[in-house]
């Protein structure tokens, strides 16, 4: 049974964009952003909802779905936003993989149009602040393609450690394989960190 006695607030403020979950009203937007990142996104994130939005109205059910799981507690989608034009850069996703210890796990997409602007960093470090202050995390953790680099880059930068290397653990659409690197971070590392 999930104890529920920490909250993640509504919206997370950094210094250039804002975070916020999904609600109703999103999926025009939403299925724009999926139209408009499918190739980008095809070669680490091909199963990411984005890439199978059929139509506006099918966006609008997955964004309420994500709200509905985000009531659940099931897990959380945070849009990340711009603070000065409100446009959509990316999506950090947080999924709970033990609430006892508690541990949670983390994943991130670029906007195609605001990759490699350090977006991604100030939202990941963001929301882990959030996960080791508001819900009181043990342990975050992330896993990402090993071909990836601007992914297990981006993690080393915001203070994650590389734990593991799964070797040819998934096949690739056109029959090759690759690996997963995981990474960890522990309260006690990103309490050390905010002390630096």
């Amino acid at each position: 049974m999930h104890k529920f006695q920490h909250d993640l607030p509504s919206r997370l403020d950094a210094e250039r964009i804002y975070l916020r979950p999904y609600q109703a009203g999103d999926g025009k937007f939403y299925f724009s952003a999926g139209l408009r990142n499918k190739n980008h996104l095809s070669t680490y994130e091909s199963g990411n909802v984005l890439c199978h939005l059929k139509d506006e109205a099918h966006s609008e059910l997955v964004v309420r779905e994500l709200h509905a799981d985000w009531v659940a507690r099931n897990c959380f989608f945070w849009g990340i936003f711009h603070k000065e034009t409100n446009e959509w850069c990316g999506q950090v996703y947080v999924g709970p993989t033990n609430w006892d210890l508690p541990e949670f796990t983390i994943g991130y997409i670029a906007d195609v149009h605001h990759q490699g602007l350090g977006y991604i960093s100030e939202a990941v470090n963001r929301v882990v602040q959030s996960l080791f202050e508001d819900l009181h995390a043990h342990r975050v953790v992330s896993d990402c393609n090993e071909n990836n680099v601007r992914s297990w880059k981006l993690l080393e930068r915001c203070g994650f450690t590389r734990e593991g290397h799964l070797r040819q653990n998934r096949q690739n659409p056109d029959g090759s394989y690759h690996g997963d690197f995981l990474y960890g971070l522990l309260r006690k590392e990103y309490l050390n960190r905010e002390d630096d």
